[in-house]
Formats: structure tokens, sequence, C-alpha cells
């Protein structure tokens, strides 16, 4: 997964990263709430479900290539389905986020961040 992030940059482009990820998140699950009856087809209810899913993920910052490239992919096809501009521009914000990476503030810097090794006795100060 390291390979994915050239860098997990932390202060303002890492709270810049923070906040494009949150925003990412929050307008799938925004429009899943607002068009939320119970009349879905099976499609509709598979897209956003996936959607919703992915949400969560960068929600916290877990498996964000992934969440943001199923949401693009998801955001584009709502876009063929509807031509809703919302849905390129929701895309278009995935897309970035795929680029990006997800910041130092997500579990994935937790887990697949940049690591410090100390060796002993090389003469190094403690």
């Amino acid at each position: 997964m390291q390979r994915c992030f050239t860098t997990f940059p932390d202060h303002w482009p890492g709270i810049g990263l923070l906040i494009l990820r949150l925003t990412l998140a929050a307008i799938p699950i925004a429009q899943v709430a607002r068009l939320w009856d119970g009349s879905w087809t099976p499609t509709a209810t598979v897209l956003f479900g996936l959607e919703a899913g992915c949400a969560g993920l960068l929600l916290f910052g877990l498996l964000t290539p992934i969440a943001a490239a199923l949401i693009a992919l998801v955001e584009c096809a709502m876009f063929l389905s509807t031509y809703d501009r919302v849905h390129l521009l929701v895309a278009t914000l995935g897309l970035v986020v795929l680029m990006l990476g997800p910041g130092v503030w997500s579990v994935d810097s937790r887990l697949f961040g940049r690591r410090r090794i100390h060796i002993e006795g090389l003469g190094h100060p403690p």
C-alpha cells in the first residue's frame, strides 16, 4: 500500500487533504440520505450501498485509493445515466483524492506511513 502514496503530508497540506477527504465522503452520504425512500431498483440499491460504504471508508481514511476510485466510478456511471453535473464534480473529487492520498490524519497513514528505524550502537545519540 505504501507505493500507492508518494507522501503523507502533515501541517497545512495534511489539513487540506483531511478537509477534501471529509467533503468527498459527506456528499455521497447526503445524496443517499436525500434519496432514501425504500423504493430503489436493485441496481440503484447496489450503487448507493457501494457509494455509502466507500464514503464510510473515506471518513476514516481507510483503503483510501480503493474507496476514492470506486466513488469516482459510481459517480461517472450516475452522471452518464442522469447527466447531473453534481455527479461529475464528485467523480472529479474522487480522482483528486485518489491521486493525492489520504494525508497524515488517516488510518492509512498509521498503517502504511513511513517508519523511522533507530539502530542502537551506530554512534548516533539517543
